[in-house]
């Protein structure tokens, strides 16, 4: 049975955009390589009370963009709060990556035990451009 609404010819035109926007094009690429995250755990490293990022700067041959990937381990908790945790970090890394992400890095946030996914979202844009901004400074 169609609904009444529905076209004769089957067809569907929406009258409203997606929830999710699928015209802007999304700023970062996702880390799906493990060889990627072994590259980019050897690199630069920040720890922060939420989280900890590794960043590394990709040679010129790689690509351009910013590239983000995600884990956490089993010691974050089951399924459930692994995925919670992640989700969370997505979200922070899509508010802050953009603005303070540079080109040609990879970065990969890696979730703590209790805490990604429980502390205040607010703290974990800042533990996150806390965590950018020593990585990205000058060292010595």
């Amino acid at each position: 049975m169609t609904p009444p609404e529905a076209p004769e010819d089957g067809t569907y035109q929406p009258s409203k955009p997606p929830a999710a926007s699928v015209c802007v094009p999304e700023p970062l690429i996702i880390l799906k390589k493990r060889s990627d995250f072994l590259k980019a755990a050897r690199a630069r490293r920040q720890g922060t009370s939420s989280m900890m990022v590794q960043a590394r700067k990709r040679t010129p041959d790689e690509g351009s963009g910013i590239r983000v990937g995600f884990t956490c381990s089993k010691k974050v908790g089951n399924a459930v709060a692994r995925n919670r945790a992640k989700r969370r970090l997505r979200e922070a890394a899509r508010a802050v990556l953009p603005v303070l992400g540079h080109d040609g890095w990879d970065y990969v946030l890696i979730g703590r035990a209790e805490v990604t996914a429980n502390r205040p979202y607010d703290a974990l844009l800042g533990d996150l451009r806390y965590a950018l901004r020593k990585i990205h400074s000058d060292r010595k």
